[in-house]
């Protein structure tokens, strides 16, 4: 299907539930004060699906997809490489520090049923898969958040016998309707069964991504699943998932909180739904494409859907599938992402690439945090800790805890600046009261 992809074709299926999910709680907010970006920048992030450690999905995905819907599926997938070298992933890794990417990378941890990750994957020794493993937690892992794309990414797993269900209509694939009439707990149980594989080989996960249109039928039910299970496995604090992508037009992209509840107590609580903002035009998963890098960011640097939508300053998302990325051994998605970032980087120098666990904890602390006018300056009242919260209100003081600088390029945690007749200030939010003189 030249042009769509699983994810958006099941999205726009879903559509009238997207809002479906509840906002939870939200606290008193001082109307004069305003939350701005974290340092006044705007985030950025690459988003990498159908990525895991060796295994070349599609090769073992397409003719399961196949199975369910022979009608769709028919790309060569024999003429496919059964593997994604380390050596890419090195050259990935170095290249994302270098240039100071990040992001998210999914981590798939029984990838198309070949095997799972904290036991046999047969067609490679047990060494190359710890190794595997271990260059993820130590290459990707410091600049993108690892992500299980549920169990498999094809078929349904029993979780009580750990194999597949027999059954291989949409209902019984991890991408379609497995979720419609589901309980939060039974969808919680089968992320969380996700989750602790990869918990068992050492890699922290603060967040889960959907194959396809996982959640389809029960969107209010895997938000909260996403708060029980990651809570549980990984004892996430702010919970974050990625599912939903809006890739033209005017819809927000900024991320969602969800079912934000317990803000005033010891244990608050929320899940964040974060966003993509584009397609993927870096080859597309099933490399049947060529990128498309002017979609990202045109070669003047004057149009493209990041443009936009850094333009009204929220988190530019970008999506990629690592499967594209590699294109068979061509790498003809790396080289796009290469040339996307340097024009960002050439156009840009108020963003900030951060991976999805900062994003999703900003958004929660700009969204949740209580502000309140005193006599003397504000108090906050943050149920999450933020480490570069901003924030501008009009005021004549100054504020005396921090240290004065004269522009928006050297704002940082501790620090303010004058902007006509309001302060703009960023510090190191702590959970609890925070009294800004």
């Amino acid at each position: 299907m030249p042009g769509i992809t699983r994810r958006s074709l099941l999205q726009s299926a879903a559509a009238p539930l997207l809002f479906a999910q509840e906002p939870g709680e939200r606290p008193r907010r001082d109307p004069a004060v305003e939350v701005l970006n974290p340092r006044e920048r705007v985030p950025l992030a690459w988003i990498i699906d159908d990525s895991t450690c060796l295994v070349n999905l599609n090769r073992f995905a397409i003719p399961q997809f196949a199975a369910t819907f022979p009608e769709r599926y028919r790309q060569d997938w024999r003429s496919m490489p059964y593997e994604i070298p380390d050596a890419f992933v090195r050259r990935f890794a170095e290249w994302a520090a270098r240039e100071g990417v990040k992001g998210k990378f999914s981590v798939v941890p029984f990838p198309a049923c070949v095997g799972r990750l904290d036991g046999e994957v047969p067609g490679w020794t047990p060494q190359e898969v710890a190794d595997s493993i271990a260059l993820v937690r130590r290459e990707i892992a410091p600049n993108f958040d690892i992500h299980p794309e549920l169990i498999t990414h094809t078929r349904i797993i029993d979780l009580k016998t750990g194999h597949p269900t027999a059954r291989r209509d949409p209902a019984w694939m991890e991408n379609w309707e497995w979720c419609t009439g589901r309980s939060v707990d039974e969808i919680a149980a089968y992320i969380a069964y996700a989750l602790q594989i990869l918990h068992n080989i050492d890699l922290p996960c603060d967040g889960f991504t959907t194959p396809g249109g996982f959640g389809h039928g029960g969107l209010p039910q895997l938000s909260q699943a996403a708060i029980q299970a990651l809570r549980s496995v990984h004892r996430a604090e702010v919970p974050h998932y990625f599912r939903n992508s809006f890739d033209k037009g005017t819809e927000s992209v900024a991320p969602r909180i969800e079912y934000a509840a317990g803000l005033a107590g010891s244990d608050p609580q929320c899940v964040v739904s974060i966003y993509a903002c584009t397609g993927d035009w870096t080859g597309n998963w099933d490399c049947s494409q060529q990128p498309d890098i002017d979609r990202f960011i045109t070669a003047d640097l004057a149009r493209g859907r990041v443009v936009d939508v850094v333009g009204r300053g929220e988190p530019a998302c970008m999506l990629a599938h690592w499967t594209g990325v590699y294109h068979n051994g061509r790498e003809l998605g790396f080289q796009a992402m290469q040339e996307v970032v340097r024009r960002i980087h050439a156009r840009y120098k108020m963003v900030r690439w951060m991976k999805l666990a900062d994003i999703a904890r900003y958004q929660a602390a700009r969204e949740l945090t209580t502000v309140e006018a005193t006599v003397t300056g504000l108090r906050l009242r943050a149920p999450f800790a933020c480490p570069d919260f901003t924030i501008r209100w009009r005021t004549a003081a100054r504020p005396a805890a921090l240290r004065e600088v004269r522009n928006a390029e050297s704002i940082e945690p501790g620090t303010w600046r004058r902007s006509g007749d309001s302060v703009i200030a960023c510090l190191a939010l702590p959970k609890g009261v925070t009294d800004l003189r």
